[in-house]
């Protein structure tokens, strides 16, 4: 790691996630014990030193799978959710024992994405997370696998670690994988490949970097981590790709010796509030399509979207659902609540703010279809 980097990101943090993920926590009998409580004696080492840390934990259906072999090829939601109801406790356990070894308290959270929809669920989760690490408390977090269904949970525990970025307003995103960083290749089809150490622009050339597997034990491949760096970056946190299972790499990396991959975040100042629940915790119903003058409006002005603006609508979406708007090439510009429906949108889509009324049939209509307070920018 370049001391700049080092310098600039690593060493100011003084809130952070850290995503381990089921190839790093589990090995083919089961659940790596002595690696975990090594983990959690490198993160006991850094709250010793004043640092808060919220753990994201994979691991559950793996330990479940530990407990009952005979079920270690399952594939259906409802299988693997009774997995996880069955290795949920296990996995606890062991962080349990691992950090009162340092004399440090665990807590259990188990999110999912529906139940985060709702605004103030969303606070209350936020000021849970806020409390158990005011209290030194360590919240390890997981989905909960035993209640998600398919279309309702996240995609991956990469994308879950993003969200709880936001609700525990981190400085920095460590995600501890069965590969060290981001290679210009595979490094397992490639043992040449060259390892990048830093990224300062997630583009296509990046994107393509990945491979398109899942990981060894779990959802998440270096594909989901690239989406989430691109998502954590945007609001400002960099984020870190490393070996979870190399000896003291959580002290390597927070000593600015660890040979890792950073990405560096696209924006200066660290964004909180309403937006990132916008961006990471609901559903996107809907894509609308706009032209190059709304496009110009949204990323280089500031504006808010204007049904002139828009040229087509996608899909089927309610007053107040979260919608994609995109460019004329179908790239995705800003998302945000929109303030009509989709029949409505369609009915008003090119018009003049002053035809609102008449075309829709209603005498108290919003001016904008996403007001700039409730949109988050993509570019």
């Amino acid at each position: 790691m370049e001391k700049k980097i080092f310098e600039k990101y690593i060493k100011p943090s003084r809130r952070i996630v850290i995503k381990i993920g089921s190839a790093v926590l589990t090995n083919a009998r089961g659940l790596e014990k002595e690696l975990i409580h090594e983990l959690c004696r490198q993160i006991s080492a850094l709250m010793e030193q004043g640092r808060q840390v919220v753990i994201v934990s994979s691991g559950a259906v793996a330990a479940g799978m530990t407990k009952m072999p005979e079920r270690a090829t399952v594939h259906t939601i409802p299988e693997k959710q009774a997995l996880a109801a069955i290795g949920q406790g296990l996995l606890m356990q062991v962080y349990e024992d691992a950090f009162s070894e340092r004399g440090f308290k665990v807590a259990q959270v188990l999110l999912t994405r529906d139940g985060l929809v709702a605004r103030r669920r969303y606070v209350n989760a936020k000021n849970t997370i806020k409390t158990l690490m005011d209290w030194n408390v360590v919240p390890i977090i997981n989905e909960n696998d035993t209640v998600a269904t398919e279309e309702l949970q996240f995609t991956d525990n990469d994308a879950l670690s993003v969200l709880v970025v936001n609700l525990a307003e981190a400085d920095l995103l460590v995600c501890l994988s069965d590969i060290d960083g981001l290679y210009e290749e595979d490094p397992r089809s490639n043992p040449n490949a060259q390892k990048i150490h830093e990224v300062k622009e997630i583009d296509q050339k990046i994107l393509s970097m990945a491979g398109h597997g899942p990981g060894r034990a779990g959802r998440g491949g270096m594909g989901s981590k690239l989406r989430a760096a691109k998502m954590v970056t945007s609001f400002g946190v960099p984020m870190v790709v490393a070996g979870g299972k190399k000896p003291d790499i959580i002290h390597a990396i927070f000593d600015g010796k660890a040979d890792c991959t950073v990405f560096s975040p696209s924006k200066s100042r660290r964004i909180f509030g309403r937006k990132p629940w916008i961006a990471y915790a609901l559903e996107r119903k809907g894509i609308i399509s706009i032209d190059d003058g709304a496009v110009c409006a949204l990323l280089e002005r500031g504006k808010s979207l204007l049904p002139a603006g828009v040229t087509d609508v996608s899909g089927q979406f309610q007053e107040g659902d979260c919608i994609v708007c995109v460019d004329k090439n179908g790239r995705e510009v800003a998302l945000g609540l929109s303030n009509y429906s989709s029949s409505e949108l369609r009915k008003i889509s090119g018009c003049h703010s002053s035809q609102i009324c008449s075309r829709i049939g209603r005498d108290s209509v919003k001016e904008e279809v996403i007001h700039r307070d409730n949109m988050v920018t993509l570019d």
